[in-house]
């Protein structure tokens, strides 16, 4: 084969290759009807105003679930000294920052 020819061959294997893989027309439409779209469900959003009663007490269970709920937040995250946290904002946390031995010293949302 000469160098001609085999230039000719590869190009035009190549060529077949990407045809391959060419669309061919729109995409068919959907044989069913597709699901409407639905709101999303409302965000819990953070107010720590309420849960400012947990400053001063002591982080248990139960003291660390009393301020997730009045606060409203979806979740709830203990910062220790000298943790280290990430800083993106979440507006559905509550952050309750706390001593060496566990007394919480500040209620902030984030």
């Amino acid at each position: 084969m000469t160098n001609t020819a085999l230039v000719l061959a590869v190009g035009l294997g190549v060529a077949a290759l990407m045809g391959g893989c060419a669309s061919h027309g729109q995409a068919p439409a959907p044989t069913q009807p597709q699901a409407q779209a639905q709101a999303p469900a409302p965000e819990a959003l953070c107010n720590a105003q309420p849960a400012q009663a947990a400053v001063g007490q002591n982080s248990t269970a139960s003291v660390v679930e009393s301020a997730r709920a009045r606060s409203g937040a979806r979740m709830v995250r203990i910062l220790r000294p000298g943790q280290m946290v990430t800083k993106e904002f979440d507006t559905q946390r509550l952050n309750l920052e706390v001593d060496a031995n566990g007394r919480i010293l500040a209620v902030r949302c984030g």
